[in-house]
């Protein structure tokens, strides 16, 4: 059985993206998958908090290494729901998914939210 010990590849996204935001069309290409990277950066952090490689997640999950890294990556894959959730309890979390006005204005006049606690 393969050694699946977490060892995690040092990344400063911080100075990647000042190195690449020179590159011309940079700025563009990025914002235009902006919620996929996103996305990518949550589901990196979950599987890092959990201590896990890509060959465990695959193994808790019933898949490949290789299925876990297309999930990982912005912008080459769109996973499904279902694929989101599994991957979220493999681990060790729960999917949240909220949908938020684009329009904050539109909120003072929103209806009041029912799964806030009443006090």
């Amino acid at each position: 059985m393969a050694d699946l010990k977490f060892q995690p590849v040092r990344h400063d996204h911080k100075a990647f993206l000042e190195k690449a935001s020179k590159r011309r069309g940079f700025s563009e290409a990025y914002e235009a998958l902006e919620l996929e990277y996103a996305l990518a950066s949550e589901m990196l952090a979950a599987r890092t908090r959990a201590g896990l490689t890509q060959e465990a997640v695959a193994t808790r999950m019933g898949t490949t290494k290789s299925a876990i890294s297309r999930l990982e990556s912005a912008g080459k894959h769109a996973p499904s729901v279902a694929s989101l959730k599994r991957y979220a309890e493999a681990v060790g979390c729960t999917l949240k998914i909220e949908l938020i006005p684009a329009d904050r204005k539109r909120r003072k006049n929103a209806k009041p939210d029912l799964h806030q606690d009443a006090g």
